[in-house]
């Protein structure tokens, strides 16, 4: 028995032939269209669950702590490779020393670089340095006054804008023997004058090697 054609609701009569093709055609356009949607979500899920799995598996310690630097034994080093008296403050064991090295080519020089509580130093020795050497270094900064500490006796210099200065505040600078000594950083004038009692032995050293 051959049925009737089937009455869609939307129209109130039997689909035509064509609106057959076309209802099944957009049928199988939204069926694609999911399984597609599908795919991609499945993808990117499992995307991150790689990304996941690579996060957690790989290890990661806690990198190891620097090696503290011993100023004392590094500067015996230079000293033994230079052939000169190389200074070895004996500053406070609560400052960090955040490097040790020769630095420069004009002049060369010993630098020790500190980190106390509030601030940062350098102490740097300037071999056969120039009587121009400290301005250089602080961008033209002049010698406002002198100032002696535990005997040894330092021009202090006055820097108006720390900015200019690569962000030095406080600097001292004293002839020792053919070298020249400057402290400079950050600092108030307490650890400033610590810094440079720290190497007056160092620096009467020098200036009596020479005399």
């Amino acid at each position: 028995m051959v049925r009737d054609p089937r009455v869609v609701a939307e129209l109130g009569r039997p689909e035509t032939a064509d609106e057959t093709a076309a209802r099944k055609a957009e049928s199988s356009r939204i069926y694609r269209s999911s399984q597609n949607t599908r795919n991609l979500v499945a993808a990117l899920l499992a995307t991150l669950a790689v990304v996941a799995v690579i996060i957690f598996a790989v290890p990661r310690g806690t990198p190891p702590e620097r090696e503290p630097i011993d100023v004392a034994s590094v500067a015996a080093g230079f000293a033994a490779a230079e052939g000169r008296t190389v200074i070895a403050p004996d500053a406070p064991e609560d400052w960090l020393v955040n490097g040790a090295s020769i630095e420069g080519d004009g002049p060369r020089a010993w630098t020790i670089v500190y980190v106390p509580d509030d601030g940062w130093l350098r102490v740097a020795q300037g071999f056969d340095a120039d009587e121009a050497w400290p301005t250089r270094v602080l961008s033209g900064a002049d010698v406002d006054g002198t100032v002696t500490i535990d005997g040894v006796t330092w021009d202090r210099y006055d820097i108006e804008d720390p900015s200019r200065a690569g962000n030095i505040s406080v600097a001292l600078s004293t002839q020792a023997g053919p070298d020249t000594i400057m402290i400079y950083g950050i600092a108030d004038d307490e650890t400033l004058e610590q810094a440079a009692a720290a190497i007056s032995d160092d620096v009467r050293t020098l200036a009596e090697e020479t005399e």
